[in-house]
């Protein structure tokens, strides 16, 4: 993310820096439309499909004590639900940036290149922590945790408690906000590939998982993900305030490898021997089971490839981390010769004028005499 300057200059109305400077005021006006349209009978209807999460289903448990309990299943309306909130994150975000991030910024009188860094890291270590905390708390309230087996049986997981479609509603809409962001936040061009290439398999995973009913296994990899992800950029984030706390990135470097293992473990598990010995095989839109052969390997060589291509920009990071240390190691054995050789050629200057004032004529008529 470039540096927005800002200046006492009133921009054109609808210029591309009168968007820019005013992006968070002109979408926050778009979703008060969408919520003012509740207060209407005629546009109530049209509103609640971006506000309120669809595809409703009660179900009464059966028992002497009946009790309807409320599950969702996804649909094409969710789109619109997916749109609203992508504006509601980009309200967020603008409100992170300005005051908490872009007040840090002032005081510690960043570099460029860690300006941009430094509001990333902090973005995105606010959603991840965020993040990891609702979605764990999805998982000990669904028992995930105490019954792993969960993941596929009973597969296809068509309804989802609120908690959980809610859950997956805002991370498509945090996603998709990151793309008009890049606009916003004045991206450089050579950041934009790499921004592109994370967003692209965030929304592909994200919705995948949505779509073909495999929210509970995606839900344990994003948490397990997101927190990972969050150590790596609070460490940052103290790397910058200070370079020589770098122990974080020791403890990030040992928790990746290891995420990266129990992601692969859990996503064979779950896909590739919990799915394919259940008993409910075959093909069927209308019920939402995509358990079939074809499905199962593409969603398995998706995460093995996404997740070989992490670990192959892993190793690239940790090689150039100890390239640029060894380079700084050799600086310093470089410098601390040449400050004791310039320490002996003084004291041989000083020695060269004590004896040649021995040697000179005015000594050897003292000697003589």
């Amino acid at each position: 993310m470039g540096i927005r300057k800002k200046t006492n200059k009133n921009p054109p109305v609808l210029s591309h820096e009168f968007v820019i400077q005013n992006h968070a005021d002109i979408v926050s006006c778009v979703a008060m439309v969408f919520v003012l349209g509740l207060m209407f009978e005629i546009t109530s209807k049209f509103a609640v499909l971006f506000i309120t999460v669809q595809y409703n289903v009660t179900i009464t448990s059966d028992g002497p004590d009946e009790t309807a309990v409320n599950h969702f299943h996804h649909g094409i309306k969710d789109l619109a639900t997916v749109f609203f909130y992508m504006l509601v994150a980009i309200i967020m975000h603008a409100i992170i940036q300005e005051y908490v991030l872009d007040k840090i910024n002032r005081k510690k009188h960043f570099s460029k290149t860690k300006h941009s860094k430094f509001n990333e890291s902090g973005q995105l270590s606010a959603f991840y922590l965020f993040s990891f905390g609702w979605g764990t708390s999805i998982l000990l309230s669904e028992n995930f945790f105490s019954n792993p087996v969960a993941l596929w049986e009973g597969y296809p997981h068509s309804l989802m408690p609120f908690q959980m479609k809610f859950y997956f509603i805002c991370q498509m809409g945090y996603w998709l906000h990151a793309l008009p962001e890049m606009y916003f936040q004045k991206t450089k061009k050579e950041d934009i590939p790499r921004q592109l290439v994370y967003i692209f398999l965030y929304l592909v995973h994200i919705a995948g998982a949505y779509i073909l009913n495999l929210n509970r296994l995606g839900l344990v990899l994003l948490v397990l993900h997101y927190f990972v992800e969050f150590l790596f950029h609070v460490s940052r984030l103290i790397y910058f305030s200070d370079e020589n706390r770098q122990t974080g990135f020791t403890i990030w470097a040992i928790l990746f490898v290891l995420a990266r293992l129990l992601t692969l473990s859990l996503s064979v598990l779950t896909v590739g021997f919990g799915l394919a010995t259940a008993e409910n095989q075959g093909f069927d839109l209308a019920a939402g089971n995509f358990n079939i052969l074809f499905v199962r390997i593409t969603v398995l060589a998706a995460i093995c490839l996404t997740q070989a291509f992490m670990m192959w920009k892993f190793i690239n990071f940790q090689l150039r981390r100890w390239r640029e240390h060894a380079q700084a190691q050799t600086l310093k054995k470089k410098q601390v010769p040449t400050k004791t050789k310039s320490k002996k050629d003084k004291a041989n200057g000083v020695n060269g004028v004590s004896s040649h004032g021995a040697d000179s004529p005015r000594a050897r008529k003292e000697k003589s005499s």
